[in-house]
């Protein structure tokens, strides 16, 4: 079997796994709504005792936001139910929720799908990478902004709060109109959900309680989602050598996280398995990977392991790893004293 058939064959063997069960979707709607909406009420009620246990109940309610944020992910995909409308409505709802347009970021996160490692096809959907070539003929500005960009504080806290609270509410250039329609009512319900909340407690006893919930779960969703994609040796390439199931199984991996964390973030660590089949509900995504043998051996990081992927910065097209930037500095370094040897050897 050639590798090209070895790869069909494994996106084939997902088949059985992308089958939604609408008992198991509508059981996950409870368990991560209802709680949610209960350890909201109880922050706001602790603002009377104390503020610093109004903080430890806001950490666990991101979480299952979180979790919400994967269920209107599943919708996106048209996997959290068999029909489209209820993905829709369903998706719509927790997109106000999480404060993401459905139509414009399924766009978006479909166009990562199918481009993710392909290094020609950048941009859109996923997070700034630069090669280390790019980043070496780059102008001093864009090594700034980049370098900017990249910092653990920007990506991490101020991240969520440019992309979710600000780019979300614009529609993309060439957006369709049902696109733009739903993004326009996405808006007026989170201002309209914002207000009444406001009007009802206070804006001050809202924001303390949103507030901390909002920045936990949005630099958690970042988090997620850079990890998943940024580990030492990923997968990128050109355009006419990238393959999608390679780029999903090698450049997507598997973030084995404690059972608890693994629950709230809806098994969006067996992210190769989403990127090999995106039509698999996150309820069945582990079953795929431990029933799959070929995917024994993917790319696995840890909590602890993780933490490596901050000093990964550019992507080596030589070495094919992610690298910082000294080590970048050094390659650059040593190929221009190689150069400069060689046309010293060659002088008469």
């Amino acid at each position: 079997m050639t590798s090209k058939q070895k790869q069909l064959n494994l996106k084939k063997q997902m088949a059985p796994y992308e089958k939604s069960d609408l008992k198991r979707s509508i059981m996950q709607l409870v368990n991560t709504l209802g709680p949610f909406f209960l350890l909201w009420f109880l922050a706001f009620k602790s603002l009377s005792v104390s503020y610093f246990l109004t903080l430890g109940i806001s950490v666990i309610a991101a979480g299952f936001l979180v979790r919400i944020f994967i269920i209107f992910h599943d919708c996106c995909h048209h996997s959290f139910f068999k029909n489209r409308s209820a993905n829709k409505i369903v998706g719509t709802i927790t997109g106000i929720l999480t404060v993401f347009p459905y139509h414009q970021w399924q766009h978006d996160h479909n166009v990562h799908h199918a481009t993710s490692g392909n290094l020609d096809k950048r941009g859109t959907g996923d997070i700034w990478t630069l090669t280390v070539k790019e980043y070496q003929a780059a102008s001093l500005t864009t090594r700034a902004a980049y370098r900017m960009y990249r910092n653990p504080l920007v990506m991490f806290l101020l991240g969520p709060i440019y992309v979710f609270l600000l780019k979300n509410r614009f529609n993309r250039k060439g957006a369709r109109k049902n696109e733009r329609t739903n993004t326009y009512l996405i808006n007026a319900a989170i201002v309209g959900l914002y207000a009444l909340m406001c009007w009802a407690i206070g804006w001050e006893a809202f924001l303390m309680v949103q507030g901390p919930i909002f920045l936990i779960s949005g630099a958690a969703g970042i988090w997620l989602f850079y990890v998943q994609h940024t580990f030492e040796d990923s997968y990128f390439e050109e355009d006419d050598k990238w393959e999608y199931v390679k780029a999903a199984v090698e450049g997507s991996s598997f973030y084995k996280l404690p059972k608890v964390m693994q629950w709230l973030t809806g098994n969006i660590g067996f992210h190769h398995i989403h990127h090999l089949s995106p039509r698999v509900p996150n309820y069945n995504l582990e079953d795929a990977h431990y029933n799959t043998a070929e995917l024994k051996n993917v790319p696995t990081i840890t909590l602890s392991t993780s933490l490596q992927s901050l000093r990964f910065r550019l992507w080596d097209e030589d070495s094919q790893n992610f690298t910082g930037y000294q080590a970048a500095k050094k390659a650059a370094l040593s190929k221009k004293q190689n150069r400069a040897g060689k046309a010293a050897s060659i002088k008469p």
